[in-house]
């Protein structure tokens, strides 16, 4: 039997999310009705999980052995960029590091200071990062640390390509360094321009760009399959689905294991704009990222020395645990206020990277809804969820740009799967789905 086309509006469809530590299948028929879900563990082969979260998702709706409806996937398997960074003197090399890849995607996984050396070089490359971020100190500065880090680098194995965020007065040769090694590499302007300064700004949208460019981890292997859009995307589309619908401004927050997203579709003036702003954290998540969110929940105020003395213990244990279920109300619990927390940090850089922290700025007074979403919320324990979206609502930083606004909990995971809808030509199906299982 032939495989309908994804894009045809009359025959169900698989809507599948590959997550880093949960793959997830939601079948859904023609008319927006979702009628099986299954999720499996994401295998280091991703087509392991793959085929057994459509086979569960198509048993669960009662198709077991007959033909596989159109898959439409969504990837987020690769996780946040890993970004290595390398500098002359500590401080500013940490606080540049962190500030580049705030809201775009990207995690340190290790800094590295002063002449590169064996030993540094091994760690470097022991730490697999995606790209590594070379800095030259500020402009005028003696470049012989740059020059010497840019050799060493050029000979370091490696598939990571180098940002050069340097003085103008060395890029050249830095340049002709590491391209002489093979590297690929991409030039930036210098974010430490002058002692005390920090201007984060086009380094940060440059690692935005590599986020976006990783491979998303899942591959079409069946006739009729579009997969390799990442799931951002997805959610992105489903925000935009979600402001159509509602005819206000949406903010979406997906809430994944190694990485928190969130999608701000607002009115400008002349409709909703073509695409969502879009801004990823990629040291906040609920498995592998839940350190991020305890540092980061105390940095911002939100977690108190006590409470992080008491969430230690299984953050340390998440870290580490993958495709893991809450063994109990007590886990389930610290899962939910991990995520409440990772919620908060994210929209609150999402608002201040986008200006809307303020009511009366641009966008403040058009923002009509907020949505949590993630496989952290397919909780049934509808309390819990409450007690999180108040979290969200009644947080002092947020309250003044949401005082008014609505916040729904996507306990069915139906976001990622209405954008994918949507995407693919099935936009009735698309709104029924958003309508009745999120804000029926």
């Amino acid at each position: 039997m032939t495989v309908p086309p994804p894009g045809d509006p009359d025959s169900p469809a698989v809507c599948l999310d590959v997550g880093s530590s949960w793959t997830k299948a939601v079948l859904v028929l023609p008319d927006g009705t979702p009628a099986g879900f299954a999720e499996h563990p994401t295998t280091p082969d991703v087509d392991e999980g793959v085929d057994a979260a459509v086979a569960a998702a198509a048993a669960s709706a009662g198709r077991a052995g007959g033909p596989t409806p159109p898959v439409l996937a969504c990837s987020s398997a690769g996780g946040p960029l890993r970004l290595a960074v390398v500098g002359a003197e500590r401080l500013t090399t940490v606080e540049a590091g962190h500030r580049v890849c705030r809201s775009a995607g990207a995690r340190v996984v290790g800094v590295h200071t002063g002449p590169l050396e064996g030993r540094a070089v091994r760690e470097l490359a022991a730490q697999e990062p995606g790209a590594v971020l070379l800095l030259g100190g500020p402009d005028g500065e003696d470049p012989g640390v740059l020059l010497h880090n840019a050799g060493r680098l050029a000979r370091t194995r490696g598939r990571w390509s180098v940002l050069l965020a340097v003085d103008a007065s060395a890029r050249a040769d830095a340049l002709e360094l590491l391209r002489a090694g093979g590297r690929t590499v991409r030039s930036c302007p210098n974010p430490t321009p002058r002692p005390g300064e920090i201007v984060p700004g086009p380094v940060r949208d440059a690692v935005a760009e590599l986020y976006a460019r990783q491979a998303p981890g899942a591959r079409p292997r069946r006739p009729g399959e579009r997969a390799r859009t990442r799931t951002p995307v997805a959610v992105a589309d489903g925000a935009r689905a979600l402001a159509r619908l509602t005819g206000t401004g949406v903010l979406v927050v997906d809430v994944g294991s190694a990485t928190t997203g969130v999608h701000g579709c607002v009115p400008d003036g002349g409709g909703f704009p073509a695409e969502a702003v879009m801004t990823v954290e990629g040291d906040l998540g609920v498995r592998d990222g839940a350190a991020g969110v305890l540092v980061e929940g105390q940095t911002e105020g939100l977690v108190d020395p006590v409470e992080a003395d008491l969430l230690g213990p299984a953050v340390a244990a998440l870290a580490t645990s993958g495709a893991a279920v809450p063994a109990d109300r007590g886990a389930a619990a610290e899962d939910r206020r991990l995520a409440a927390v990772a919620a908060v940090v994210a929209l609150r850089r999402h608002l201040r990277h986008t200006g809307r922290i303020d009511p009366a700025g641009p966008g403040g007074r058009d923002i009509g809804l907020v949505v949590l979403t993630g496989g952290v919320f397919r909780q049934r324990d509808p309390a819990g969820l409450a007690a999180v979206a108040a979290t969200v609502r009644r947080d002092p930083a947020l309250m003044t740009a949401l005082a008014q606004v609505d916040v729904e909990v996507d306990s069915e995971s139906v976001l990622a799967p209405a954008g994918l809808l949507a995407a693919h030509g099935r936009e009735r199906a698309a709104g029924v789905l958003l309508a009745e299982r999120l804000l029926g």
